[in-house]
């Protein structure tokens, strides 16, 4: 047998046969939303997950964020396995780990943008001054850096989904977790949003993402579409693929 080559990135997120049942108060089963589903990401790679509602994508996102746990079945978080830790241990482990970042933004009104994007360094206990200078880094990387000190409601949809790409950002996760971002933005403020996850692909960072839109899974590295609870495809686009998916998309911008 061939020993894996060292240039082999290693696994960031793996399944290993898990299941998600929920189950009625008589304790008989309501729905089996996930069945038995394995699957490994490598580190940098940038991922889409995809499936019609009912399909198990919105189950697989919150077992791979850490928001909920498999029935049975194994999930390792970067070489860690998850279903052992107790709540408060996953909690922090979750906080370190991953970075979200959701359609609806979820940012704080009363907050400033620096503010917003310091909060998870806040409850990590990382100190005021490392906190201002580790959220203006990361503002001024997705272009607000004049824009410090002014409330979500002053900002675009654009702007506010790349505060909160910011926030995803600031305790350098291991992966990044979006679900549908540019569900809330118009077709070209949607398109600069994605070109800053190619940029932050292309750094190699490894993004999970959920989308019903074909044309934003064109543009990721793989596609993982589920039906009924088990993965129905796993396409790994070639670079050709995504790039004459990318020049599409400019070609509509024009």
């Amino acid at each position: 047998m061939t020993a894996p080559s060292s240039n082999t990135p290693k696994p960031v997120v793996e399944l290993r046969q898990v299941r998600r049942v929920y189950y009625k108060p008589d304790g008989t089963v309501l729905v089996e939303a996930l069945r038995g589903v394995s699957l490994s990401i490598p580190q940098g790679q940038y991922v889409a997950i995809m499936g019609a509602s009912g399909s198990g994508k919105s189950t697989m996102m919150n077992l791979l964020g850490c928001l909920d746990r498999p029935t049975t079945g194994d999930y390792l978080l970067d070489g860690q396995n998850v279903t052992t830790m107790s709540d408060e241990e996953l909690s922090a482990f979750r906080g370190r780990k991953i970075g979200f970042i959701f359609q609806a933004f979820n940012l704080i009104p009363e907050l400033t943008v620096r503010e917003n994007v310091e909060v998870p360094l806040f409850y990590q206990g990382i100190p005021p001054q490392e906190r201002h200078k580790r959220a203006v880094e990361m503002l001024n990387m997705v272009g607000l850096g004049e824009r410090l000190g002014h409330r979500p409601s002053e900002l675009s949809g654009g702007q506010q989904q790349r505060c909160a790409i910011a926030r995803a950002l600031v305790t350098s996760p291991v992966v990044l977790m979006a679900d549908e971002p540019t569900g809330n933005l118009d077709s070209s403020t949607g398109r600069a949003v994605l070109q800053l996850f190619n940029n932050l692909h292309a750094s190699g960072k490894t993004i999970i993402m959920v989308t019903h839109d074909p044309d934003v899974a064109k543009l990721c590295q793989r596609v993982v579409r589920l039906r009924d609870g088990l993965i129905e495809s796993d396409v790994l686009q070639t670079p050709e693929q995504i790039e004459s998916s990318a020049i599409a998309a400019r070609a509509v911008a024009h």
